[in-house]
């Protein structure tokens, strides 16, 4: 093998810059969701375990879990509580 195949691959994630509309259509992974903040789950772990009991919107591409823009809406609104009336 030559050096060229064995180099270790950074992720394209970190490299690329968020621009506008670009993340209506980009996927994250749950070590991505994780490491950005994007939900309050604290470990990739939890995550997952989460989304195996099927308790939060995602998706399973080629059996990976990712995350959409609008699955990532839709868990921020099962968490929501509405106000009580007076």
């Amino acid at each position: 093998m030559t050096a060229k195949a064995t180099k270790t691959r950074t992720s394209p994630t970190k490299a690329r810059t968020v621009i506008h509309g670009e993340a209506e259509f980009r996927r994250w992974t749950p070590e991505e969701v994780v490491e950005l903040k994007l939900m309050p789950n604290s470990s990739v772990r939890s995550l997952k375990e989460l989304c195996y009991r099927r308790q939060i919107w995602h998706h399973r591409d080629g059996g990976r879990i990712t995350f959409t823009a609008e699955d990532l809406r839709r868990n921020a609104q099962l968490g929501a509580v509405e106000p009580l009336s007076a």
